[in-house]
């Protein structure tokens, strides 16, 4: 079953997304891919950067001394008081902006002095829109899916100059028969200081879908009122800007990678859910503990003999042997005499004379100063012997 829907859900079409994002990486029907990347086309003269931090902080950071145009595309435009008098000092030394958006923040309305209305409907309904300019006058163009009903509906008309209206069909709710045409204004030029505003209230004509289906000229139209200068494209205000605060939001972020980590999640879920039930615990076999002592006694009397340090091998080799009797015979080792021989001798069970033996040869090297292979060799035979 998992396997089918994991096939199933790889194999079918995906789903158009029909969302608004105007992002320059976009690729969905109201993205922004496709005019970023023809506004090089556009805009052959001009320098082209894209903005992704806010308006504010931009603003701070920008070079005041370059004239420039500044693009915001959104379906809304929202800016608090800081963005909007940034935005207009930026305008009010002689630079221009172009917003096309179908809602704008209050602080910016109502410095500029200008209203939007809006008619919402269930049903979708062709949206004409053509330019007021001679050059363009008999150019119209139709948007059929998505575009907002989106207008001016007061404008400050000693600052404004209308530079472009949109027609559609209001719908009538007491009479569906009835139906009113509505033409108004639907790009403007407003005037602030030495530059411009120039705002557009259908965005959604600048998106791929429209772009696409060969409403270029009229995008082109409408930006031949800015001139060549270096141009600023605003990647930040954008309904499709990723925000992900998450440590995984890169994996997030890419397609293969995030549905690895939510397969590999579920599969460690099911993992735990079937491998959960009781079950005999095995008996670990446990080994008996290995005696290393001689390995280790071997290991070191090979390196002192390499050495060919004889005394510090043979002390070493005393050490051990006389620790081995305290510990099994609880003999006293520190005075060896007579009386240690016969205790020795008793509890170990060998001949008197054999344990006398050793015991003089022991005393014999911790009174020599200085010693050779033959000594070590002797006393290794002597303890083996005691020990068999």
């Amino acid at each position: 079953m998992l396997v089918s829907i994991i096939v199933t859900e790889v194999v079918r079409p995906k789903p158009i997304n029909w969302r608004s994002s105007y992002t320059s990486e976009s690729k969905i029907p109201f993205g922004g891919y496709v005019l970023y990347n023809e506004l090089p086309t556009l805009f052959s003269k001009s320098k082209i950067e894209k903005v992704e931090e806010s308006v504010y902080d931009f603003m701070v950071k920008r070079d005041s001394t370059l004239k420039s145009n500044y693009l915001l595309i959104n379906n809304n435009i929202q800016l608090d008081k800081q963005e909007t008098n940034k935005l207009l000092d930026y305008v009010a030394s002689g630079n221009n902006v172009f917003i096309a958006a179908s809602s704008l923040s209050y602080f910016l309305k109502d410095t500029l002095n200008i209203e939007m209305a809006s008619e919402y409907s269930l049903v979708e309904d062709t949206v004409t829109v053509s330019l007021t300019n001679k050059k363009f006058s008999n150019q119209k163009f139709e948007f059929i899916r998505g575009a907002s009903k989106t207008h001016f509906s007061s404008v400050d008309t000693i600052n404004t100059t209308i530079l472009g209206n949109v027609k559609y069909i209001k719908d009538n709710t007491i009479s569906i028969a009835k139906k009113e045409t509505i033409t108004a204004a639907n790009f403007i030029k407003t005037t602030f200081g030495k530059g411009s505003f120039y705002i557009h209230t259908t965005p959604e004509a600048y998106s791929n879908y429209y772009l696409l289906k060969r409403n270029k000229d009229y995008i082109a139209n409408t930006f031949s009122y800015l001139d060549d200068s270096l141009l600023y494209w605003d990647d930040y205000k954008k309904s499709g800007r990723v925000v992900i605060d998450s440590p995984m939001r890169f994996v997030l972020n890419q397609t293969s990678l995030k549905w690895t980590y939510y397969l590999t999640m579920v599969g460690l879920l099911l993992f735990v859910i079937f491998r959960a039930k009781r079950e005999q615990r095995i008996i670990p076999v446990i080994k008996p503990l290995e005696n290393s002592s001689v390995e280790f006694a071997r290991t070191v009397g090979t390196l002192y003999h390499q050495n060919k340090d004889y005394t510090n091998l043979i002390n070493k080799k005393l050490n051990y042997f006389l620790a081995e009797l305290r510990n099994r015979y609880f003999i006293d080792t520190s005075n060896l005499n007579e009386k240690s021989i016969h205790q020795l001798a008793a509890k170990s069970g060998k001949p008197i004379d054999e344990v006398k033996k050793l015991i003089e040869y022991i005393l014999y090297l911790k009174n020599k100063s200085v010693h050779n292979d033959q000594d070590i060799i002797e006393l290794s035979k002597k303890i083996t012997a005691f020990k068999k």
